[in-house]
């Protein structure tokens, strides 16, 4: 943390930890863990800073080749139990999470990121999203699973992000992984509730107890959930109750096939005796059911490309029901922007340096 850059005109040693401005300590009850971090001032120490800060989750690159002059960020973090809370203000960036870093790190949160000031970020990764557009001056939320590679732009602007224990939002979403990429806008009443009971948190929890904050943030995961189900259709009288039965059980029939190479729609649909227009409805966001099962076994033959580094290619993908090799590959690549030959060459070198990594606290 002390290392002057080489390209230092004077050569002259900023030790980085000039730049961390941490705020006075808040006062807070046993079990409420809280810290700070700061960055401010000449781009190439304070960007460096901040990319060894987030590193445990994210990659952080420069928004763009022209780097700017000074580059200022810094967050403020409070956790109970499992769940975290970050309060985020933050310059141009890039956050990365690539292939290799979620197929060997245990990080499996789903992370809501609520934009409260200045542009929303610009979601890359790997399924772009077609949700409703950006309405301005409006705050927005944005759905992660940090169990898929992504790649998000933030700008100028402050974030609010809440980092939630996968189990705890599959209680009420079946399928968490498909929310990473979603949105929804600040434009209903509940939507409108969620983010004054998170701003108020937020600016709170100083002053409450750890089973107060504790049940502030259930609160808060529950109206998350609430909304991204609304969205999807998941929730609302017994119908929606009903859709969101049967979304949860095709997904697990296809969990528990992606290695049959007869898994396919019709097997599907055949199996639990449900009605074509029905299951596409529900998976209709995922470009329907055969993406779908496309998808989970493209997301499995990247897991097993690293875990098992000494199987033959071919032999993980005809197992994963794809019987070409130059299909297999197109499809990797367009997903993941990675050959599987390639992953399967560095997963060696992966998972080393990424296994040991959690959550950053």
């Amino acid at each position: 943390m002390s290392t002057a850059l080489n390209d230092d005109p004077l050569n002259i040693a900023t030790p980085l930890s000039r730049l961390l401005l941490p705020p006075q300590r808040p006062t807070l009850a046993p079990g409420i863990a809280h810290s700070n971090f700061s960055v401010q001032g000449d781009a190439r120490q304070s960007f460096l800073a901040w990319q060894e800060r987030m590193s445990p989750v994210y990659d952080i690159q420069p928004f763009s080749k022209q780097a700017e002059d000074t580059f200022d960020a810094s967050l403020s973090r409070y956790t109970v139990d499992s769940l975290s809370l970050f309060d985020f203000h933050t310059g141009p960036n890039l956050a990365v999470r690539s292939l290799g870093r979620v197929s060997t790190e245990s990080i499996r949160d789903i992370s809501f990121s609520v934009y409260l000031e200045g542009p929303p970020g610009q979601f890359l990764g790997s399924k772009p999203r077609h949700d409703e557009a950006h309405i301005p001056q409006v705050p927005s939320i944005l759905a992660l699973d940090m169990d898929q590679p992504c790649t998000v732009r933030s700008f100028h602007g402050r974030i609010l992000l809440l980092f939630v224990p996968r189990a705890l939002v599959e209680r009420s979403f079946p399928d968490a992984a498909s929310l990473h990429g979603r949105w929804v806008r600040a434009t209903t009443p509940l939507t409108r509730l969620l983010i004054e009971h998170l701003v108020a948190l937020n600016r709170q929890i100083a002053g409450l107890a750890r089973d107060e904050a504790r049940r502030s943030f259930l609160t808060t995961v529950e109206l998350l959930v609430a909304a991204f189900s609304r969205q999807a259709g998941l929730s609302g009288d017994g119908r929606a109750a009903v859709r969101a039965a049967v979304f949860g059980q095709v997904r697990r029939y296809v969990e528990a096939h992606l290695h049959d190479p007869a898994l396919s729609p019709d097997s599907v649909l055949a199996s639990l005796r449900l009605s074509r227009a029905s299951v596409y409805r529900l998976f209709e966001h995922e470009g329907g059911l055969a993406a779908y099962i496309r998808s989970r076994r493209l997301r499995m033959a990247a897991d097993e490309l690293v875990r098992f580094p000494h199987m033959d290619v071919q032999d993980i993908a005809s197992g994963l029901g794809f019987n070409g090799a130059s299909s297999f590959t197109r499809a990797f690549r367009r997903v993941f922007d990675i050959a599987p030959r390639e992953l399967h060459e560095y997963a060696p070198l992966l998972r080393p340096e990424h296994a040991r990594r959690e959550r950053f606290a």
